[in-house]
């Protein structure tokens, strides 16, 4: 049972269910890489808009280190989202049924290597931070563009911006007071409630993502990326498990 349910979250067809659940599972591992990754290096790799505003304030500052940084890092984040497209079509072409556990499995290969930094990031040397980085922003960019294919764009994971925003939107709807004269020459204003529990259910997954992600980076340093690992692990592997046993 377990590893049908499991093999379900990257099987074709999809189902709404399967949807939310990949959701929510990636979103708190985004949470912890995020948080976490900031206790480790400094830096924030899930969201591009960071890394592009960070390129343009060390090109301006003259600090090129920083700005090459920024700007390969921002080049990673897109490598990832490339990588997901090239993985998931190449599956689809070639007829494997459960075409995302590759992009999942690429990734817990990147959560290992970042927790391989854990020994000489120890040092805070330049390149092996920003080697650090790079591989989280990678790794971020691989699981966003693999949420999006999923969810066919529903689902955002590696940042809470967007779902924010969309989760403000539907709460003004909510709220919106529906005068008699307006619902009869324009309609109703209603909000979406099942929209609005998904977005709530994935901001709250990715905030005790993030809290557990910092407690174990804290307390556990570097080795606390081996349980993301493994958990990612788990899900790509899941379905070579199942059929295996079948």
């Amino acid at each position: 049972m377990p590893l049908h349910y499991l093999s379900q979250l990257t099987d074709t067809p999809r189902t709404v269910r399967a949807d939310l659940h990949m959701g929510v599972l990636l979103a708190a591992v985004a949470g912890a890489l995020n948080a976490g990754g900031f206790l480790a290096v400094g830096q924030y790799t899930s969201h591009m808009t960071g890394m592009v505003s960070m390129f343009a304030d060390q090109v301006v500052l003259h600090d090129m280190e920083l700005a090459v940084v920024a700007l390969v890092s921002w080049l990673a984040f897109l490598a990832g989202a490339a990588c997901t497209a090239i993985v998931v079509n190449h599956s689809q072409r070639h007829g494997i049924q459960n075409i995302y556990a590759r992009p999942v499995l690429i990734e817990a290969a990147c959560v290992l290597v970042f927790g391989s930094f854990g020994g000489t990031l120890k040092t805070h040397e330049f390149a092996d931070v920003s080697v650090a980085v790079i591989v989280l922003c990678f790794a971020m960019g691989l699981q966003n563009a693999l949420i999006t294919k999923i969810s066919n764009a529903a689902i955002r994971t590696t940042h809470v911006t967007g779902l924010t925003t969309d989760l403000g939107i539907e709460l003004g709807k909510l709220f919106y007071w529906n005068r008699n004269a307006q619902t009869v020459d324009r309609g109703r204003v209603v909000a979406n409630r099942s929209k609005m529990r998904v977005h709530a259910l994935l901001i709250a997954a990715f905030l005790f993502g993030g809290v557990s992600g910092a407690l174990g980076f804290k307390h556990l340093g570097f080795v606390s990326t081996v349980p993301l690992a493994l958990v990612l692990g788990v899900v790509a592997l899941a379905p070579g498990l199942r059929n295996k046993h079948a």
